[in-house]
């Protein structure tokens, strides 16, 4: 609570950047923090984009800083300021907007201040790490006036916004319940001894806002997921992207009644989070009563329609998984064993009075209609990390939060409903 306290005050000595943008042409200025896995992906996602500089990267390790010259070096663009503290990097008035790819503990803190310092953010789900920082991530944007999405990418996805119309236009009837499935194979993590902190990591600043613990490189890159003071285990980590499909999709916001029940079964390791979980949420928007249901398994496991491995559908290809921070596609055998092929089920169903429908992590959906299950309408799309970006992008250029796909108000929505019966005392 002491460092909490002193990081969250020393926010209110940082005064905002004077002007809207400090760039004297129309390229947009940007800074990646958090150049990991997940940040590898912004890096060449932004890039891409015409009139879009990354003229700074921020990490508080030098092999990720490193990592990250090289690369965009490597993509022919110039080579980035680098820096350590983000607290540095926020008083550069050169920079118009910032992307976070951090663990989630922080995104809610760099995105407070980078809106104090006048900056734009695009900050990965799930946007904060408790329902309190839901609450003060909204009002900081609102209060600032800056343009802050949340990065649930699958909400720029042309064939699910295309789905999710279908819906609201009675594809499949009176939509009474949406179901979410996060089937992602997660070995064990085992028991990591206190080691020394590596050479080149600011650790410290790692723990920021959280309370310090002897470091173990099971508490460090990615494997924080695991951990109640940084994380959020699966629910929040690629969970979110299926529970906030699953509310768009139902158009409700918050719960009237919510239960959870789950553990951390089968291994004996160092994970502090569940790795079962089964969630219910009852909605009574709009004067009628909807049920989301979301479901967390860990190990092998069936599909269920044609969401993860089924007969009914071929594997897509690997540069079109889902990351959650891996990269492209998560490496087999999490912690080292081996899979024969991948076992992932990750996506959604829509329940409806005339049918049913499917949205994939994919980027993809189908749907059957009838007594008879006939196949009605379904699409596909490639790349909906650059449609959301360029969504980003075109928002901040315009100034203008109703374009964006996925405002933070959306996503500190759907981030409610996975802190929540991820936190031991909720």
């Amino acid at each position: 609570m002491q460092r909490r306290h002193f990081l969250v005050t020393s926010a209110g000595a940082l005064t905002a950047a004077s002007s809207v943008f400090g760039s004297p042409s129309d390229t947009l200025r940007m800074a990646v923090v958090g150049v990991g896995g997940r940040g590898k992906n912004h890096i060449s996602s932004f890039s891409a984009l015409p009139n879009v500089e990354i003229t700074a990267i921020c990490d508080i390790d030098d092999s990720h800083l490193a990592s990250g010259v090289k690369q965009l070096t490597g993509l022919g663009k110039k080579e980035p300021q680098t820096y350590k503290d983000i607290r540095k990097l926020l008083e550069n008035k050169d920079i118009d907007f910032i992307s976070i790819a951090s663990p989630n503990h922080w995104h809610t803190l760099m995105t407070i201040w980078a809106v104090q310092h006048g900056k734009d953010v695009y900050v990965e789900k799930p946007c904060s790490h408790n329902i309190f920082e839901a609450k003060q991530i909204v009002a900081a944007a609102r209060k600032y006036d800056r343009i802050v999405q949340q990065g649930s990418q699958i909400r720029s996805s042309e064939a699910v916004r295309d789905g999710v119309q279908k819906m609201r236009d009675g594809l499949i009837g009176d939509v009474y319940m949406a179901r979410g499935l996060c089937f992602k194979w997660r070995d064990t993590i085992g028991h990591k001894p206190v080691v020394p902190i590596p050479a080149g990591v600011d650790y410290d600043l790692w723990t920021g806002p959280s309370p310090m613990h002897q470091f173990t490189m099971n508490r460090f890159h990615y494997t924080w997921h695991w951990f109640w003071d940084t994380g959020n285990g699966d629910l929040g980590n690629q969970g979110i992207h299926e529970v906030d499909v699953a509310r768009w999709g139902l158009g409700v916001k918050y719960p009237v009644k919510v239960s959870a029940i789950g553990g951390h079964f089968m291994f004996d390791d160092d994970q502090e989070t569940p790795n079962t979980l089964n969630c219910a949420f009852e909605f009574a928007d709009n004067g009628r009563r909807q049920m989301l249901e979301f479901e967390v398994r860990h190990w092998m496991s069936n599909g269920e329609a044609t969401v993860g491995p089924s007969p009914q559908r071929a594997a897509p290809a690997a540069a079109a998984a889902p990351s959650d921070g891996d990269g492209p596609a998560p490496p087999p055998g999490r912690g080292g064993a081996a899979r024969p092929r991948n076992t992932d089920s990750i996506g959604n169903l829509f329940y409806g009075s005339k049918g049913y429908l499917d949205v994939d992590s994919y980027s993809s959906y189908k749907s059957w209609l009838g007594k008879e299950q006939a196949e009605g309408p379904a699409a596909r799309d490639a790349d909906p990390m650059k449609n959301h970006v360029t969504n980003f992008v075109e928002a901040v250029r315009a100034h203008k939060k109703e374009i964006l796909h996925a405002e933070i108000e959306e996503g500190a929505a759907s981030t409610v409903l996975v802190t929540w019966p991820t936190f031991p005392t909720a």
